[in-house]
């Protein structure tokens, strides 16, 4: 088996993958704790450093690059100092930015951790600030996008939407990323926080174990209701896979040909979850598109997110990382 995964994680250097989604700028704020404050019960940081990371769906291009391929990127920033230094982050990592259209009305999504550091062995999140503009698009920068998808598809070798419900991923977007992918003979794959209706017909759907009771409308509890729910799920969705993320405990995967449950790699290392799904969605597209089967792309993927959890913030895994854990 390993010497298999190994050979799917050459095959994909140089993959094209065309991202669509609600991207974001993430910042952390570190500190180091001095005292508590006088003006409430918290404790008061002084500053020792700063750092901005592409976030939300700018993550899993960031992660596609990473790990040996390619990426463009399709969404929306505002003409504001968050979106420039998102657009400036994204190309300097080599990501394709011709598809990020700026809405001069529209404020970049950013969100702000602060984290204390110094006394623990590692860096603790004590506060998260966002700041969201979770408004539908308007009808022109919604054909900005549209046209973006249509123009870039052709060049892809996979499409992924990331769907952090910031108002980008909203109808007709969904169902244009599906045409397209379909009408280049390409597979489209599918990271979404919530309405799993709208990715009927997609090659690979992935959600987190909450995402999935929502969808169902019930809990997912003992590895029976996972079978029977993940089961539920691709039947409704009509997709080619379902995968489902389950923090410290793996991931789940159902097709069309059974299910599979992938225990978490590294557990006892687990301490920071951020960015993790992001992983597991570009690893599983570029898997996808390097000829894996779903069971092999679920391996590689959960392999690749216990290498994310070992990291504090959005951590992007390199291919020799990821070969080095198989």
């Amino acid at each position: 088996m390993g010497s298999a995964l190994r050979a799917i994680v050459r095959a994909w250097s140089g993959r094209k993958i065309l991202v669509v989604g609600d991207v974001c700028l993430d910042e952390y704020q570190f500190g180091r704790p001095v005292r508590l404050s006088r003006e409430a019960p918290v404790p008061v940081l002084e500053f020792t450093r700063r750092q901005v990371l592409p976030g939300a769906a700018a993550n899993p291009a960031l992660n596609v690059v990473r790990l040996g391929g390619q990426a463009a990127v399709v969404g929306v920033v505002g003409d504001d100092e968050a979106g420039q230094t998102l657009r400036n982050l994204l190309a300097g990592a080599g990501i394709d930015v011709c598809g990020l259209v700026v809405d001069p009305g529209r404020t970049t999504t950013l969100k702000t951790r602060v984290l204390a550091e110094g006394i623990l062995r590692f860096p603790q999140q004590v506060a998260r600030i966002d700041r969201v503009d979770r408004r539908p698009l308007s009808g022109p920068v919604r054909e900005r996008l549209l046209a973006a998808v249509a123009d870039l598809a052709a060049w892809a070798d996979a499409i992924l939407v990331s769907d952090y419900r910031l108002g980008v991923v909203e109808e007709p977007v969904p169902a244009a990323a599906l045409a397209a992918a379909r009408a280049a003979g390409r597979p489209a794959t599918v990271d979404s926080q919530g309405r799993l209706d709208r990715f009927a017909g997609y090659t690979l759907v992935r959600c987190n174990q909450a995402e999935a009771e929502a969808a169902l409308g019930r809990p997912l509890g003992d590895e029976a209701a996972f079978r029977a729910g993940l089961g539920e799920l691709l039947g409704r969705l009509g997709a080619g896979a379902v995968v489902v993320t389950r923090g410290a405990e793996g991931l789940s995967v159902a097709t069309p040909g059974g299910y599979r449950h992938f225990p978490a790699a590294n557990v006892s290392e687990v301490f920071d979850v951020t960015g993790a799904g992001d992983t597991v969605i570009a690893v599983l597209t570029l898997a996808l598109v390097a000829g894996a089967d779903p069971w092999q792309a679920a391996d590689l993927a959960n392999r690749a997110a216990g290498l994310v959890v070992r990291r504090i913030g959005n951590y992007a895994p390199t291919a020799a990382e990821l070969l080095d854990a198989l």
